[in-house]
């Protein structure tokens, strides 16, 4: 399959137009980028960690019945996907408290959640990402409420697989972003990517930070964490 024009370049992705209408490539980057890339660096082979933790789970995600655009990991850095339209909302699942939430609300760093915790950020570099409800995705024509129940609860699915996965691997899934895009007939599919750029990742036994958090606080060791996310998958799926 041969990469064609460049149709959107995003922080850690770029998407291409492909031999077929319908299906898109898309390449990841080795680029770091944090705070809506006002932190910006890079780490030679990321991307294609990325690419194969995000394959790994995408596969993981399918096999349980919940639909993704992925269709094959092509190479190293690139995914051949199908062609969906983003719906411009980011779903954050949260099962303990850092970051923002901690920030916004003064909830404790490191408590463990009664419930999972669903939010919804409009995606809009502009705005910096931020926090609506499903009133203000309405007024907004961002989705219907149809679709965001949707993706609600899609996002718990999502949870609910990936959580107890990783436990088994001795990792905490802290929290997570996902996208979702519209594919044929309104369907509504898992986009974009999941890997240590869009989750919090603690390891159960020494709280070490195995995620894009260590760029963000300058702990150093972004490639090994990444790679230590990745060995502990495939151990788990060969």
């Amino acid at each position: 399959m041969n990469k064609g024009e460049l149709l959107y370049e995003g922080k850690a992705k770029r998407l291409y137009t492909s031999d077929k209408k319908e299906e898109l490539i898309a390449e990841f980057k080795d680029d770091l980028t944090a705070f809506n890339a006002q932190k910006k660096s890079q780490e030679v082979g990321k991307g294609g960690l990325n690419c194969l933790i995000s394959t790994h789970l995408f596969g993981l995600l399918e096999k349980a019945g919940i639909k993704t655009h992925l269709i094959e990991k092509i190479d190293e850095t690139h995914q051949r996907v199908k062609r969906v339209e983003i719906i411009p909302i980011e779903v954050i699942v949260r099962n303990i408290a850092t970051g923002s939430l901690s920030r916004r609300l003064g909830i404790q760093d490191g408590l463990v959640l009664p419930f999972t915790l669903v939010e919804f950020c409009y995606k809009s570099d502009e705005l910096d990402d931020p926090i609506i409800c499903d009133q203000h995705g309405l007024i907004m024509k961002l989705a219907t409420q149809n679709e965001m129940d949707t993706l609600k609860a899609l996002a718990r699915e999502i949870n609910e697989v990936l959580r107890p996965f990783f436990a088994q691997r001795r990792l905490n899934l802290v929290d997570f972003k996902v996208e979702f895009g519209r594919g044929e007939n309104g369907e509504i599919l898992l986009a974009d990517e999941i890997s240590p750029d869009s989750c919090r990742f603690w390891d159960m036994d020494s709280g070490e930070k195995l995620d894009k958090d260590r760029f963000r606080q300058d702990l150093g060791g972004v490639k090994v964490a990444y790679e230590e996310v990745l060995k502990r998958i495939e151990g788990a799926i060969l």
